[in-house]
């Protein structure tokens, strides 16, 4: 599917977006087509109807606009020590055992669940989470280590703005980039400390 088809856009907005315009289409077959017509209106509405369920597939469980806000502002004011125990919280959380590393270029090494023998190794990066930007060294560093280490995955945590650069390297390299929705996500429902006022 193509990034910015309506139906990409409309997975990526909120589930009810699409919800509402099945039916609307199905309202508006009713009201404008005659009888012989009103199954196409109809049917119409259906693809919507199904895109919005994908959308709430996705969407469930995942915190809101409020919450990213809040769960970001906690995450900026935390410390490393504290941010790393949580996402270390968070990943346990989702089954994955942990090794915490001593090497610059990754804070983590997971081992995620339901994997074939050799294990789905994942490096992790998030010591720079408050950079104001990410630039595409750190990507290249952490690039680096994963071949050297064989892992099959890896993930960059930041929650400010990422360079254009950084994003097209992490793409080409299929490096996965957790902003502020994707650290928001994974530490929902985790004790965070009070944010100051």
């Amino acid at each position: 599917m193509a990034e910015n088809s309506l139906f990409a856009i409309l997975l990526r907005a909120r589930w009810w977006i699409s919800v509402s315009i099945a039916a609307a289409l199905v309202l508006l077959s009713f009201v404008l087509l005659p009888d012989t017509f009103r199954l196409i209106g109809i049917v119409a509405g259906l693809p919507f109807l199904v895109v919005g369920g994908m959308a709430l597939r996705r969407q469930w469980g995942r915190p809101g606009a409020a919450q990213v806000a809040r769960i970001t502002q906690a995450a900026a004011e935390m410390p490393w020590p504290a941010f790393a125990a949580l996402l270390e919280s968070s990943f346990r959380r989702d089954g994955c055992t942990i090794a915490r590393s001593g090497v610059d270029a990754f804070d983590f090494e997971l081992e995620r669940p339901g994997t074939d023998q050799a294990g789905r190794k994942v490096l992790v990066s998030a010591r720079r989470w408050k950079a104001a930007r990410t630039g595409v060294e750190a990507l290249r560093a952490l690039q680096a280590v994963r071949e050297a280490r064989g892992a099959t995955g890896a993930i960059y945590v930041c929650i400010n703005e990422v360079s254009e650069g950084a994003r097209r390297f992490a793409d080409e390299n299929g490096i996965t980039i957790w902003q502020a929705t994707e650290v928001a996500h994974a530490l929902n429902g985790l004790p965070l400390p009070k944010a100051r006022r």
